[in-house]
């Protein structure tokens, strides 16, 4: 074997070498072409891409959340405003891996200049929320809705700035306690069924939360919600130079948290400082589209390796022991800093539960039973036991493999438990079917692919009971329908 020049990409090529990723030609293809794409002239082009890389997959969480502010600066929105889907979601919502499924709102805090936030959810009455508020980080801060503090009873949820007197704070408020001015909430109204009135229902209950500077709250201010059911949301991360530039705008907009400041030196050395102007010539945005390529490539490697849930499936949860911890702990735990997991993550989706499998858990799958990448151009079909250990429901939802998006301009991405039409086996067992075409049974149980690309299934389960986690329940893979 070669031994490559870096000295950290050799260190990152002989590890992935120990590992078995679950395509070896494509990922071996993958490899070789971003590993022999850049030729480094110099020592400090060498250092550069290689700084370039770290930055990528330290980056990914706070760039994903950027992307997902920037759309809604796109349709005339700000901070401390919800953007809201009035509707059940279609592909023009571009965010990473989003649910279909339920009623979408994401309120986005800006505490700089107003100082502390509030976020009011109502109680768990005629509806249901389930969701987290984050960090500009996206590392949550607490659950909010029956899953969370508040317990179903609803509550004065209160963003915090960094650093605030909490002798401030007056009664009656859910201190939120954030190490960044800006945040979000991502909420999910859950439905009591998929039918049109319960749809209705579950909007109506969502226009029930409120948004507004504490300062403020005296006056009874009205929450913006800007619709973006009309348009094409788009947050799809870009690996090429432009990554760097959302990077830098996290770098300028936020203070240095104590756990990152080791990344001050690294950044500066790619053109990112504090305080200065991120103004990158044609050669360093060549050698860093290059640096951001490489990091998603060890980042999908890795994703394509990840452990299975069940043995002898391909069903995985993507998040690790050691990010699960971290999110808990609010990166408390000094032993652990899972940049790496942290960033698959983030690759994939937006969102982190404060504590993950309590309120949903999920489950991905990118290959068939026989361990071969899902093909849009294939008809599979996969048989969902009888029982499914849930609370309120279970979905399957397709995603574009490339992008981890809905794939664009598909009539439906997703079939759930609460589908109206959805047909149920004598038994309770269910099947369903992926593929360019429907099966002869119809479309009622069947998510249409792209027979041009790859894709992905995310399994949803909302409100997991133990037999989930204990996998005395077991769901099966896809197979290939002959």
């Amino acid at each position: 074997m070669k031994k490559i020049i870096f000295p950290f990409l050799t260190v990152l090529f002989f590890t992935s070498c120990n590992q078995t990723p679950k395509n070896t030609t494509e990922q071996t293809a993958i490899t070789d072409t971003v590993t022999t794409a850049f030729k480094p002239a110099n020592i400090k082009e060498e250092i550069l891409y290689q700084r370039g890389v770290e930055a990528a997959i330290w980056g990914m969480p706070a760039v994903n959340y950027q992307l997902m502010y920037n759309a809604l600066e796109k349709l005339n929105g700000n901070y401390n405003q919800v953007v809201i889907w009035p509707k059940l979601l279609d592909w023009k919502n571009q965010t990473l891996t989003p649910n279909p499924d339920v009623i979408y709102l994401m309120p986005f805090f800006n505490t700089e200049k107003v100082g502390p936030v509030v976020l009011e959810i109502p109680p768990a009455d005629n509806g249901v929320f389930n969701g987290s508020v984050m960090t500009y980080w996206q590392n949550a801060i607490e659950d909010v809705g029956p899953g969370g503090v508040d317990k179903g009873k609803g509550g004065k949820y209160l963003f915090l700035p960094p650093g605030y007197d909490k002798n401030k704070i007056p009664a009656g408020y859910i201190p939120m306690q954030s190490d960044t001015y800006r945040g979000y909430a991502l909420l999910r109204s859950v439905l009591k069924s998929g039918s049109a009135a319960d749809v209705a229902a579950a909007v109506a209950y969502s226009k029930r939360i409120k948004v507004y500077p504490l300062s403020e709250a005296s006056q009874n201010p009205a929450t913006v919600f800007v619709d973006a059911s009309n348009d094409v949301y788009d947050s799809t991360i870009a690996y090429d130079a432009t990554f760097y530039q959302t990077l830098n705008t996290i770098v300028q907009a936020e203070p240095w948290l104590d756990r990152d400041r080791v990344m001050i030196d690294p950044l500066k050395t790619i053109g990112i400082k504090r305080g200065q102007p991120f103004n990158p010539d044609a050669r360093t945005k060549e050698i860093l589209a290059h640096a951001v390529k490489k990091a998603k490539a060890w980042l999908e490697y890795n994703y394509e390796a990840t452990k299975p849930f069940y043995k002898d499936t391909h069903w995985f949860f993507p998040a690790d022991e050691e990010n699960i911890k971290s999110v808990k702990s609010s990166y408390g735990v000094s032993e652990i800093y899972p940049i790496d997991n942290r960033a698959i993550c983030y690759m994939i989706a937006f969102f982190s539960a404060k504590h993950i499998g309590e309120s949903q858990y999920y489950l991905m799958q990118i290959e068939d039973k026989e361990g071969n990448e899902l093909d849009g151009n294939t008809l599979y079909k996969v048989h969902v036991p009888a029982n499914v250990p849930i609370k309120q429901y279970w979905s399957m939802t397709v995603y574009n493999r490339a992008t981890h998006t809905f794939i664009r301009n598909s009539k439906w991405a997703a079939r759930s438990s609460q589908t109206p039409g959805l047909k149920t086996n004598s038994d309770g067992t269910v099947d369903l079917y992926f593929g360019p075409n429907p099966p002869p049974s119809g479309e009622s149980n069947w998510v249409p692919t792209d027979p041009k690309g790859k894709f992905e299934i995310l399994a949803r389960f909302y409100g997991p009971k133990p037999n989930l986690f204990d996998q005395s329940w077991k769901l099966n893979d896809l197979e290939k329908v002959k």
